[in-house]
């Protein structure tokens, strides 16, 4: 669904400051894929996700969904309505009177008609988890967890097929931030979305993704399931990153004699191996 090639993007180019921030990207993503992108602060991430859904164009090479080019103008319409992206602290992009107006408004540029619009924004309202009450309220009296599940609500409302992410629990409670990575982990199942998830938290990542990229400098360093990327701990380690502190934490049982299998990534992996284990007790 998502084909990058010989991608490159240059801020600056040809001034002072010229810093090349994606650097020679090759990727095939396909339809339906949950996909997490980890790397160090400046590895490009955020800029690559700009790239896909249309934000920034690149400085060379093309980035393909359904086979088309997202920058050639008679694509761009239909092809930018595909994607939707959240920001890091989406809330900050809250601007109507009221939560259901802010949900509405991806909708209404689409031209739907008014019930169409409100079946959306009713949908999308759901799926976060806002109940029809916050609907009326203005999007600036809802908690900070609200305003986030209103700011995801108003890309969810245009029903996108890929949904890019970029640390969207950033600065939530860990309670506000398993509720919102569920609910989207939820909508990736039900409408066989291709999600591509930003995040710093390696835990999140093993837990929801079935691809993993990993970015280092402007570069793609690595690509697998959580599983072949997590047991490469050392590697990960040289480029400033980590591997889920339940992996580590499963490393010091094997140093002390616990026999658990290398791959786990997840809490609730090791829960069932240290389970069986205890069963032959």
């Amino acid at each position: 669904m998502i084909k990058i090639t010989n991608l490159n993007y240059v801020y600056s180019a040809g001034g002072p400051f010229e810093k090349a921030a994606l650097v020679d990207i090759n990727l095939n993503i396909e339809k339906g894929r949950f996909v997490g992108i980890i790397g160090h602060t400046g590895s490009g991430k955020s800029t690559l996700v700009q790239v896909i859904c249309g934000l920034l164009k690149p400085t060379s090479g093309q980035v393909l969904i359904d086979g088309k080019n997202i920058y050639e103008d008679k694509n761009k319409k239909e092809l930018r309505y595909k994607v939707g992206l959240v920001f890091q602290y989406p809330e900050h992009q809250l601007f109507e009177e009221t939560v259901y107006k802010d949900i509405a408004f991806g909708p209404k540029n689409m031209n739907l008609d008014e019930e169409e619009i409100k079946r959306r924004v009713l949908y999308a309202a759901k799926v976060v988890g806002l109940k029809e009450r916050h609907l009326e309220k203005s999007p600036f009296d809802l908690s900070g967890g609200q305003k986030r599940r209103a700011a995801i609500a108003g890309v969810i409302a245009m029903k996108p097929e890929i949904l890019l992410l970029d640390e969207p629990t950033a600065g939530l409670d860990p309670k506000g931030r398993d509720e919102i990575l569920r609910e989207i982990k939820e909508l990736h199942k039900k409408e066989n979305l291709t999600v591509i998830l930003i995040s710093h938290s390696m835990e999140d990542i093993a837990k929801l993704a079935d691809t993993v990229i990993v970015m280092n400098k402007g570069k793609v360093h690595m690509m697998g399931s959580p599983k072949e990327i997590f047991a490469k701990a050392n590697e990960l380690r040289q480029i400033g990153l980590n591997a889920p502190s339940i992996s580590e934490l499963c490393q010091k049982l094997r140093d002390d004699g616990m026999p658990l299998p290398p791959n786990i990534i997840t809490v609730q992996d090791a829960a069932e191996e240290i389970l069986k284990l205890l069963g032959k007790l």
